[in-house]
């Protein structure tokens, strides 16, 4: 382990924990009726027809058929997105893929996937997903009906991805139990969000992944998107109610399909305790495992060769059987 020693920040992207002290944070419990508010959630998204529309993108791949999609989120909320499907063998896995907070321009050619149906949405408002009045900034978008804990846009974005699936399963019907989900930091804790009560996924890969431990990730001095939040926070206390029922670490407790997930030891825009709440709330099964990596949402110098490690980690976890 290499922890980036020079940055331009002026705070500690690590808080001054090591690796022993981050794997012993615990995820915080779950407020009252958590988990009724999200199963109800998963079923006014399951009832949801997506009704997707196909055509054929400007983009194109020697490895992929690039398609345009798009479909019927909750709240009648168009999702635009890419499907990619493989110009050899058999579609034989669907796999949904996340974005971070950024958005996407493309999708992600390089997925080291085979026989896979890989579809890209735009989570609601951002990237081909943006829709006014959602701002597609970061540091707008997650304060979006902030205090209507069953309007959050969150909670949009996580029926979003269940609906992603619901769209892979309406095209391929013999996917049903073989949709993987990848996302990395935003994404990420999206999925920790959805996983736990879409039986329908079989496997989730979550990198640097946000919105863990919700108490802590209030306090934490960042660049990302937790910051417009702490200052909202500063003048509307009870915001922590909603956010408690949008905690990824109290999520993913309850997750029961193999998971990688890829933490990290420095990052300033995801605070790695928040990270660990995440990674550490998995069942302790040889089906989970953590890879850990030096550094999120920053270059450093191994970062080239653990990325190798982790893809070819990610390879053989969505290896269709």
């Amino acid at each position: 382990m290499s922890v980036p020693t020079t940055h331009p920040f002026d705070f500690d992207p690590t808080y001054g924990m090591q690796l022993e002290q981050l794997l012993a944070i615990t995820p915080p419990e779950a407020p009252p009726g958590f988990d009724d508010f999200w199963r109800k959630r998963y079923r006014r998204a399951l009832a949801v027809d997506p009704k997707p529309v196909l055509r054929q993108s400007k983009a194109s791949h020697p490895r992929w058929h690039v398609l345009d999609i798009a479909y019927t989120s909750t709240g009648t909320f168009e999702i635009r997105g890419w499907l990619l499907l493989p110009r050899k063998g058999q579609v034989r896995r669907g796999l949904v893929v996340g974005h971070g907070y950024g958005g996407r321009d493309l999708p992600d050619f390089d997925l080291p996937v085979e026989e896979t149906a890989l579809l890209f949405p735009c989570f609601r408002g951002l990237s081909r997903s943006a829709r006014p009045p959602i701002s597609s900034d970061p540091a707008w978008h997650v304060l979006h009906n902030i205090d209507k804990p069953d309007d959050y846009i969150i909670g949009g974005c996580v029926d979003d991805l269940w609906i992603a699936v619901s769209t892979l399963v309406t095209l391929y019907p013999w996917l049903e139990g073989h949709v993987g989900y990848s996302g990395i930091s935003f994404g990420g804790g999206i999925g920790a969000l959805a996983i736990p009560f879409d039986k329908r996924i079989d496997r989730g890969h979550l990198v640097v992944p946000t919105f863990g431990h919700r108490p802590l990730w209030l306090t934490l001095p960042t660049i990302g998107s937790a910051q417009s939040v702490q200052t909202y926070w500063k003048t509307h206390a009870n915001v922590l109610d909603t956010l408690r029922l949008f905690d990824a670490a109290s999520a993913a407790s309850r997750i029961k399909v193999p998971m990688l997930v890829a933490p990290a030891l420095f990052d300033p825009a995801v605070a790695p305790p928040c990270q660990f709440a995440v990674a550490n709330a998995l069942l302790q099964s040889k089906f989970n495992e953590t890879f850990i990596l030096d550094a999120g949402h920053f270059d450093y110098p191994d970062g080239a060769a653990q990325n190798a490690v982790l893809c070819d980690k990610v390879r053989r976890f969505f290896k269709v059987p």
